[in-house]
């Protein structure tokens, strides 16, 4: 369990393929303190394994539905990634509850400066998510606990403040890129006990 509450920007080692496995190598110092082998920490928003502890930092891998459902695929050496350990009994709420399982991933179709803020427009690629997200609610992009501003059945909109924009990789967004989404586990549960009431 997570808040999406960034606590630091890592950057991508190293990526390997190995069979079905690719391992995931990030210099981390943050994230690397009270992280031991087995423990989970969420990177760009999925909740990873880790599998090995260096000095540098942290190394995960990863299977082939975390590659096909998140944009983790797409990393390169030099990238930058989310950190955030899990949350801990008794730790600050400061975002939403956030599972680390991405429902799905969204494109960014703009970006709209406005003085030392950002208003993010996100293409949904599953259309099955739009039911998820309303105004106001709570979505984490990327691992990064944000607000919904404004939707329609293809997009929505979220607000960035000049912290968010300098503390996640969110500063560094640009049209076309792909972004991770989990909409609030509230709403997800909601909706299947609908459905399974045939409601």
């Amino acid at each position: 369990m997570f808040t999406g509450i960034v606590e630091e920007v890592g950057t991508v080692r190293a990526v390997a393929r190995k069979g079905d496995v690719t391992r995931l190598d990030v210099a981390a110092r943050v994230a690397r303190e009270g992280s031991e082998v087995g423990a989970s920490v969420a990177v760009s928003g999925v909740c990873l394994t880790v599998v090995e502890v260096a000095r540098e930092g942290l190394a995960f891998e990863m299977g082939p539905e975390t590659l096909a459902r998140t944009s983790l695929g797409a990393l390169r050496p030099g990238g930058a990634v989310n950190l955030e350990r899990p949350l801990r009994f008794g730790g600050a709420l400061g975002g939403h509850l956030v599972l680390g399982h991405v429902d799905g991933t969204g494109t960014v179709e703009a970006i709209t400066r406005v003085e030392s803020t950002a208003r993010i427009r996100i293409v949904i690629r599953d259309r099955g998510l739009a039911p998820l997200l309303i105004p106001q609610g709570s979505v984490a992009v990327d691992g990064v606990s944000l607000t919904v501003a404004s939707l329609d059945e293809a997009a929505f909109e979220v607000m960035l403040i000049p912290h968010t924009l300098a503390v996640t990789t969110l500063g560094r967004l640009a049209p076309g890129q792909a972004v991770n989404i989990e909409t609030d586990v509230i709403g997800k549960y909601v909706q299947r006990s609908l459905a399974v009431k045939g409601a």
